[in-house]
């Protein structure tokens, strides 16, 4: 499985932008979607997930409200939809995969098979 995450750039302060993660390769039908950010000098942190049926989403308390996981079954693209910008969202941000219906922690990056390359999201102030 590959996934390419795509979407980022550069954006103002309560500005909003929207990630995409397309899979590719041998996949399952059930599986879970998260995204993880890392900004420079900090460990990789847990953005957002969906579940393995889209039913349930998490958040981190730092986006709740503010962005908006979704995913396209049939197009196997994923989606972090991010509005009201702040400076400190800046990181590279980058999309997993998990392919089943179970999961250990959702927010554990080692939980999830697949990782995209990742894509730079700047806020400026």
């Amino acid at each position: 499985v590959q996934l390419q995450a795509s979407g980022g750039g550069l954006v103002q302060a309560g500005g909003s932008l929207r990630l995409s993660c397309a899979a590719s390769g041998r996949t399952f039908s059930s599986y879970y979607m998260g995204w993880f950010r890392q900004a420079p000098g900090k460990e990789r942190e847990f953005v957002a997930a969906i579940s393995w049926n889209g039913g349930i989403t998490y958040y981190a308390d730092s986006v709740k409200g503010r962005f908006t996981i979704s995913r396209d079954d049939a197009k196997k693209v994923e989606y972090l939809q991010m509005n009201s910008l702040k400076p400190e969202d800046t990181a590279v941000y980058y999309c997993a995969r998990r392919e089943g219906n179970t999961i250990g922690v959702i927010s554990t990056p080692a939980n999830y098979d697949y990782w995209g390359r990742g894509t730079l999201v700047t806020v400026s102030s």
